[in-house]
């Protein structure tokens, strides 16, 4: 099935898509924090990391610029992980998949690992999707550096895309 023709995504849709999917890594972001603080609390238990003053994990995370940063920047890059994973694997998060809607090369294959890191990047959580407003190509900042494009897909094409990824 080739998709390089397909017409370019509006800015309601890539919305719509980045709400669900905003639900989906707020979710992955919370896991990813858990694991994390269950490592650093066997960290602590096996005495590679000292507790210092505090009575608490959390307190000893969020005073430590060392362990917050080494926190914030796990879960950032889980989530990140998930988003690249996605569109490198099929070109479709969960809420692209439920709005139709595909990113890709502009040839119709999928993007690489190394394009979908640039494209989370340079997506700024999504708000480079705003630079559509002024952009008759709907082409939004992020997909323009990563060279990527998000387009709308049919029914049937999504059905299909959905049907492969079974496979895999």
């Amino acid at each position: 099935m080739s998709l390089a023709n397909a017409p370019r995504a509006t800015l309601v849709r890539r919305l719509a898509a980045w709400a669900y999917d905003f639900l989906v890594g707020l979710a992955v972001y919370m896991m990813a924090g858990s694991l994390l603080f269950g490592l650093f609390t066997v960290l602590v238990k096996m005495g590679l990391l000292s507790m210092g003053e505090t009575e608490h994990m959390s307190d000893l995370i969020t005073t430590s610029p060392v362990l917050s940063g080494v926190n914030e920047l796990g879960k950032l890059l889980a989530v990140g992980y998930l988003f690249v994973w996605s569109w490198s694997r099929s070109g479709q998060t969960l809420g692209m998949r439920a709005w139709r809607i595909r990113v890709q090369r502009t040839d119709g294959s999928l993007i690489s690992t190394g394009q979908g890191w640039r494209r989370a990047v340079y997506a700024f959580g999504g708000l480079a999707n705003l630079t559509l407003l002024w952009d008759s190509t709907l082409t939004a900042l992020h997909d323009r550096l990563s060279g990527s494009e998000v387009v709308q897909l049919t029914l049937e094409q999504n059905r299909e895309l959905l049907n492969n990824s079974k496979l895999r």
